[in-house]
């Protein structure tokens, strides 16, 4: 039995000129959970990471945390889907009254999201939902054909890719796996690691979004 740790990348720099780059707590989230993985005594036997700067960011804590010394190898089909043009060509929603700068963030994020991924207007983005996801199912799929039958697998990518490869095994059909993408990327942890496990019957998702290496004031979501 082979085993899939996908992890999303620590957390990044939020409201800065230049979101793709770990924060300061981002780079210790990631060492904490190379020595956690250490401690469990998971040795990756292939390490994969998107392109991102906060991909490979996170590569090198989790490394450097675990002690490990594993090349990494880069594979673009787990970077993050354009968010910033995602949020640029759905207009921010009105302000409610008494509503957080935060939620409101959130409110605008999950309606942009939600227009992207309907198909409705694919013409106005550079990458469609559609693409995306067929990408990512790529990824996945040159993972496997790459992973020794026996051995474990380390990918830091983000939160869209941990999040349609997750509902991709648990629902059937494209538009149940769209409906639990919408549900479990919002709710995704930075460095929180989902475990896929493939064996003789197949390809099976055993935990998502597990995040308890991190102290509660390291959990972050963005």
């Amino acid at each position: 039995m082979s085993t899939i740790l996908l992890v999303r990348h620590g957390q990044a720099s939020f409201g800065a000129a230049d979101y793709d780059d770990l924060s300061p707590t981002g780079h210790e989230q990631s060492r904490v959970l190379g020595a956690a993985l250490a401690a469990r005594g998971v040795t990756a036997d292939v390490v994969v990471a998107g392109e991102m700067r906060r991909h490979a960011q996170t590569a090198a804590e989790v490394l450097a945390g675990a002690g490990w010394s594993a090349d990494v190898t880069v594979d673009a089909g787990w970077n993050e889907f354009d968010h910033l043009q995602v949020l640029k060509v759905h207009d921010q929603p009105s302000t409610v009254e008494g509503e957080s700068e935060k939620a409101a963030f959130q409110r605008w994020f999950e309606e942009a999201t939600l227009r992207w991924t309907s198909g409705d207007h694919d013409e106005a983005y550079d990458e469609s939902f559609a693409t995306f996801s067929t990408r990512v199912e790529a990824a996945m799929t040159r993972l496997t054909d790459a992973l020794p039958s026996r051995g474990t697998a380390v990918v830091l990518t983000s939160g869209g890719p941990v999040a349609w490869t997750c509902a991709s095994l648990l629902a059937d059909g494209a538009p149940a796996r769209t409906d639990l993408w919408l549900r479990l990327n919002p709710v995704s942890v930075n460095t929180g690691t989902s475990t896929i496990v493939r064996g003789s019957r197949g390809t099976t998702l055993v935990s998502f979004n597990a995040h308890d290496h991190l102290a509660p004031d390291l959990i972050t979501y963005r």
